[in-house]
């Protein structure tokens, strides 16, 4: 690595953006505070922007060499996307993930941090700032729960049950019309299935063993490279459609994420056929 990374230090930064600048506007969003970018469902918000200049500040302070992607300086700079996977060292940041949740006054947001270097992710951070916890992550070292008091409790899995019981998360707004209407009717064949517009809460209840799956099909970077890192680090079975596995330039190719590899190849025969 070509650098030591200090978690604790960046988990205290995205702590110190949510107190700051995401938490004083919850709720509390001013007409034009809001817009949106692709579509109706894709904001921002001027917490977003506020919290990633804040954090984006701090990472120049502590890691100084390292390449800063985040997802608002990506819509300004879409180039950025292309250097992760040559970067020495780069940090990926999303300010807010969960941005329609939390322009509607939902609690389901929260601000992820993942760092890689020479294209490999070594190190996440998933934090709720509601709850004021994070889910943290270092390569090799397991996935940890750390709570406000500094107690901590490592994260795991659940065991795989049989497909009929298994419940899970499935994002499938966009697939083609055609495959969402099949794998939707697949979908039936489980439990029960769900999304909550937030990457942040499904990776940390896959990774406290609430959940048996998730699947996406959308990959950006600021969204899954924390989360992915902590599944594999908690025992989960992680890897694209093809069953490739998932690395931080990928934005296409889906993710599909079990409890083993048993579990996660009848899923990817029986429901998530694309």
């Amino acid at each position: 690595m070509t650098a030591t990374i200090d978690i604790a230090a960046l988990a205290n930064l995205l702590q110190e953006a949510a107190v700051e600048e995401i938490l004083p506007r919850f709720r509390n969003l001013g007409e034009g505070d809001v817009r949106m970018k692709t579509e109706a469902i894709d904001l921002v918000t001027e917490a977003d922007e506020a919290a990633e200049r804040l954090i984006r500040k701090g990472v120049a302070a502590l890691l100084p060499d390292a390449l800063f992607v985040g997802e608002e300086s990506v819509a300004a700079d879409p180039t950025l996307l292309g250097k992760i996977a040559d970067a020495d060292l780069a940090v990926i940041v999303d300010p807010i993930d969960g941005t329609f949740n939390f322009a509607s006054g939902l609690t389901l947001f929260g601000v992820m941090l993942a760092v890689v270097s020479k294209g490999e992710t070594v190190a996440g951070v998933i934090y709720d700032p509601i709850g004021n916890d994070w889910a943290l992550v270092e390569k090799g070292g397991g996935a940890w729960l750390c709570r406000p008091d500094g107690s901590q409790e490592q994260m795991s899995v659940r065991p795989s049950g049989p497909l009929e019981q298994m419940i899970g998360i499935a994002n499938t707004g966009f697939f083609d019309i055609d495959t969402r209407r099949r794998i939707l009717s697949n979908l039936a064949d489980v439990r029960l299935f769900t999304s909550y517009r937030c990457a942040a809460h499904e990776y940390r209840l896959l990774g406290q063993g609430h959940l048996d799956f998730a699947m996406y099909n959308k990959l950006m970077p600021w969204d899954h490279l924390a989360g992915a890192l902590m599944m594999q680090e908690a025992g989960a079975h992680v890897a694209r459609f093809d069953g490739s596995a998932y690395l931080p330039h990928h934005t296409e190719g889906g993710l599909l994420i079990a409890g083993d590899p048993d579990a996660w190849q009848e899923l990817r025969e029986r429901i998530f056929t694309v």
